[in-house]
């Protein structure tokens, strides 16, 4: 059974759909991975588009979507994204708050920053749930 996997984050426009994208082209097949956000913006933020499309991940083709659209069950990792409060409960096996900076008002340097970063983050949890 492959893992299943919920990054959530406020708007879901930036953090957790590169999550989400990463996860998917690091996991491939072997992942199930979603991403919603508390508080849906109803878009991906063109900067998360274009900041992943430098490392080859299309985040044009995803939605903002909210807690209420994801399917129910138990994830295997919940991870949250900066949404402290605001983001309920949901049933996981594993619970992990990833303490990142909002960069939708960053400049692209620093916005790839914070990309990069999710993207060692989400690696390094591909690998726990692997081993």
């Amino acid at each position: 059974m492959k893992p299943r996997l919920l990054f959530v984050c406020v708007e879901n426009s930036c953090r957790s759909q590169m999550a989400e994208g990463f996860a998917k082209a690091l996991g491939g097949e072997e992942v199930d991975a979603h991403s919603a956000g508390s508080k849906p913006s109803g878009i991906v933020n063109p900067k998360a588009i274009a900041s992943m499309k430098e490392v080859d991940i299309d985040l044009s083709v995803h939605t903002s979507t909210g807690l209420d659209a994801i399917s129910e069950g138990e994830w295997d990792a919940v991870v949250t994204m900066g949404c402290g409060d605001a983001c309920p409960h949901v049933p996981a096996k594993r619970r992990l708050d990833w303490a990142l900076e909002d960069p939708k008002l960053l400049p692209p340097e620093e916005f790839a920053k914070i990309r990069d970063d999710i993207k060692s983050r989400v690696a390094a949890l591909l690998s726990e749930l692997r081993a």
